[in-house]
C-alpha cells in the first residue's frame, strides 16, 4: 500500500471556497489503475499563522500506481488549473508520500 498526501496551508476565509474545490472537481480517480481511496482532511486552525491546514490524502495499490497515475493524462486534467485560486493557499502545497511496511 502506499498513501501519498498533500498538506496545504489555507488563509483565513478561504476555508469553505477551497473545500468547494475538492467537492466540484472532475475527479477520475476511480477509474484509475490502483487507486483505493481519497479523502481531504482538515486540520487546526493557526491563529497566528491565519491559516487551516488540510491534507489530501489518497491511497493506493503501490507506489508504481500512483507514479502512473502522476504521469497520466487524467492527472494533468485534475490539476489544470491548480494555480487559478492563489489567493486561497498560504505556500505551495507540501507533498509525503508514504510505503507501508506493516499491514494488519
Amino acid at each position: 500500500m502506499y498513501v501519498a498526501m498533500n498538506r496545504f496551508r489555507i488563509n483565513e476565509g478561504h476555508e469553505e471556497a477551497f473545500e468547494n474545490v475538492w467537492r466540484n472537481r472532475n475527479s477520475s480517480l476511480a477509474d484509475t489503475p490502483g487507486f483505493q481511496s481519497f479523502h481531504l482532511l482538515k486540520g487546526p486552525y493557526d491563529e497566528e499563522a491565519k491559516t487551516t491546514l488540510y491534507a489530501s490524502h489518497t491511497i493506493w495499490e503501490s507506489e508504481q500506481h500512483f507514479v502512473d497515475w502522476t504521469r497520466s493524462e487524467n492527472f494533468r486534467n485534475a490539476h489544470r488549473n491548480a494555480g487559478s485560486n492563489k489567493g486561497m493557499y498560504a505556500g505551495h502545497p507540501q507533498f509525503e508520500g508514504f510505503n507501508s511496511v506493516v499491514d494488519e
